[in-house]
């Protein structure tokens, strides 16, 4: 199944929303005056089959702002967005196919710069801190990339470091067993930093290719968790100044527009290089990442669409953008 296919069809509450308001966008009634109706030999020879069309004004404008903001791309994405179509366009008439496409190429344009894989680095271990508010999808998300980087030939150590939740370990463990890869454990309520610097000195000494630290997100506490996170970077710095090489946020797309302020925080609590979204299966919210593109600017390393480990898969914009506002393949 093709990457856009599977958008589409698992995308379909977002593709939904977006695409129905779209439609109920054109068919409202056009103030314009309607083209002379034919009439007499060509009314005839040229039936009237053309889809409905509205002409683009101040008052569709804002219908659409309304349309996006709905879909959770938020006022000053959607209002960018909508200036942006009605730029070549206002005062013509337009049908909902073009509309979608106009749509799509936008999201395209806001999304492309953004769309970059989880870069790869020389230095072994390669550390990647994984954050993110527990429900988020981030355990799933970490057994997904052990997974997937141990199919494509590297060898993977994941450090277990939400010591609190006994939950997340036991995933964890189920993941690494499935990938064979060792999932390093330490008692419930145990240092997280002391747990990363253990499986940074195995990882180093087994020449592996990855380190993931798995950790906690316990934002109704912020202060206690800044400190868990800064103290796991400042014990793993010990062994490597450079570390972590990257620190991923994973997002639960169910969220909605509450994603941008976990970005907005985690960004203080931690260094955040990129971005992973979970759940867009299961959410008519997907408009949320085009929010968290124009604002953040942050890379967008991969998404989530189901628990299956094929189904965290690279993020492609132009993909993504058709899917969202459902265009058809």
């Amino acid at each position: 199944m093709s990457f856009f296919k599977k958008l589409k069809d698992r995308m379909f509450r977002s593709s939904d929303k977006l695409g129905e308001g779209l439609e109920a966008l054109i068919a409202a009634p056009d103030p314009a005056p309607a083209a002379p109706e034919k009439s007499g030999l060509l009314a005839r020879l040229i039936p009237s089959a053309e889809a409905p069309r509205r002409v683009m004004d101040d008052a569709m404008l804002e219908s659409l702002e309304e349309v996006l903001i709905a879909a959770d791309m938020g006022v000053q994405t959607a209002t960018r967005l909508a200036a942006n179509i009605a730029e070549g366009r206002f005062g013509k008439r337009i049908s909902t196919a073009e509309l979608r496409s106009a749509l799509a190429d936008e999201i395209t344009r806001i999304m492309t710069p953004v769309a970059k894989p989880l870069p790869l680095y020389p230095q072994k271990p390669q550390v990647v801190l994984v954050v993110g508010v527990n429900g988020s999808g981030k355990t799933t998300t970490i057994g997904k990339l052990a997974s997937q980087f141990k199919a494509a030939g590297k060898s993977v150590v994941i450090a277990a470091g939400d010591t609190f939740r006994a939950a997340a370990v036991e995933q964890l463990q189920v993941w690494g067993n499935r990938a064979g890869v060792p999932v390093l454990t330490a008692p419930e309520g145990s240092d997280p930093a002391s747990l990363a610097f253990d499986a940074f000195t195995r990882a180093r000494a087994e020449g592996a290719d990855l380190l993931l630290i798995d950790t906690a997100g316990r934002l109704q506490n912020r202060q206690d968790l800044m400190e868990e996170l800064s103290k796991i970077v400042r014990v793993i710095r010990k062994v490597d100044p450079a570390a972590p090489h990257n620190t991923l946020l994973v997002l639960d797309a169910t969220t909605g527009q509450n994603a941008l302020n976990q970005v907005e925080i985690f960004r203080k609590i931690a260094d955040v290089s990129g971005l992973v979204m979970t759940k867009l299966d299961g959410t008519a919210k997907g408009g949320v990442l085009v929010a968290l593109a124009d604002k953040f600017g942050l890379p967008i390393h991969a998404i989530g669409l189901g628990e299956q480990i094929d189904d965290l898969s690279p993020f492609d914009p132009q993909d993504f953008a058709r899917a969202l506002v459902g265009q058809i393949d």
